[in-house]
């Protein structure tokens, strides 16, 4: 098995504002395992709020290269728990992860829904990303858009702009950032009307969750205070569904046992994604099967995707079918 990675930057199709900052770009990390004439395609992005440093990455891949070249082909599940005894970051365990199931995948003549018996019909469409911008541009594009869900961005609450964005009466949720207050929790998980918003997600900063209250009208979805295993349980109390991202809990391998126990534990599952090209997107197509939402617009909002694979047109999920994940370099 060989390993290849290089740095590709994305380019995004308009400026992509959050409570966090504006950006115009992103850098990704594409991850290439061959074996037999087959490839497998995985990537980590850089998201500056995770402190991601790609060319760190892109070092530790030189350290452990060997390592996973002399590895023997086994079952993903297994080969996940030797890149585990690597300790490596969780974007890249992701990237590592993905590139490998999709080259099984595609030795075995299987895809991964195949291999894992995930269900694929009827899937849950795809939200689009509205960016911070005045409610009425806002407003104007999920208006003029062809898609059905959306998720608004917003930089604190305004309780106006909440009012205007419910007498839509379209399928939308609300996504701070953490920009919300005590006080702005308090408010929309006591307003009957906020129960019309598919999810609220992340309101407060990480670890600030405890305003938040799982019986009240808002369905609070935990994005970053959600990042793997062993914060479900703590977080019953406070929310009522979760946004599971690959590269944030390493994987495609974890993601399953995070749905697996978030089940368990009674909450609403998300697959989610952040800034990603159709590698990235391709991967978290795969388990919307097993979701109550999915967020999977990454690739849409970029403008030099260079891969093919699974993908969101209009906010439906295409499945290609084909062995792994699909993913073909353009």
């Amino acid at each position: 098995m060989k390993l290849n990675f290089t740095i590709k930057q994305l380019r995004l199709k308009e400026t992509f504002s959050i409570a966090y900052g504006n950006y115009d770009k992103r850098e990704a990390l594409l991850v290439e395992l061959f074996h037999q004439g087959n490839k497998g395609y995985g990537e980590c992005i850089a998201i500056d709020y995770y402190q991601i440093n790609l060319p760190n990455f892109a070092s530790t891949l030189k350290e452990i290269q060997s390592r996973i070249e002399v590895h023997p082909i086994i079952h993903p599940k297994e080969f996940f728990q030797f890149l585990v005894s690597l300790n490596l970051h969780p974007f890249l365990l992701s990237a590592l992860d993905c590139a490998y199931w999709d080259l099984f995948g595609k030795l075995e003549n299987k895809s991964f829904i195949e291999l894992n018996n995930i269900p694929h019909e009827n899937l849950v469409e795809s939200s689009i990303t509205v960016s911070v911008d005045d409610i009425e541009k806002q407003i104007l594009k999920i208006e003029k858009s062809k898609w059905n869900r959306f998720k608004v961005k917003c930089k604190g609450l305004n309780k106006d702009n909440v009012e205007k964005l419910l007498q839509l009466n379209r399928n939308i949720a609300l996504d701070s950032n953490a920009s919300f207050t005590n006080e702005d929790c308090i408010w929309l998980q006591e307003n009957i009307e906020v129960q019309k918003f598919s999810y609220l997600e992340q309101p407060r900063p990480i670890d600030q969750y405890s305003i938040l209250k799982k019986e009240g009208f808002a369905n609070w979805m935990a994005d970053e205070d959600c990042q793997d295993m062993d914060s479900l349980e703590e977080l019953i109390p406070y929310y009522k569904s979760i946004n599971i991202k690959l590269m944030k809990c390493g994987g495609l391998t974890p993601a399953l046992e995070m749905i697996r126990k978030g089940r368990e534990l009674g909450y609403k599952i998300m697959i989610g994604c952040m800034t990603e090209s159709s590698v990235g997107i391709s991967a978290g197509c795969v388990l919307t099967g097993l979701a109550d939402y999915s967020d999977l617009d990454g690739a849409n909002l970029i403008s030099n995707d260079y891969a093919t694979g699974n993908f969101v047109e209009n906010g439906k999920i295409m499945l290609s079918g084909k062995p792994g994940l699909g993913i073909q370099l353009k």
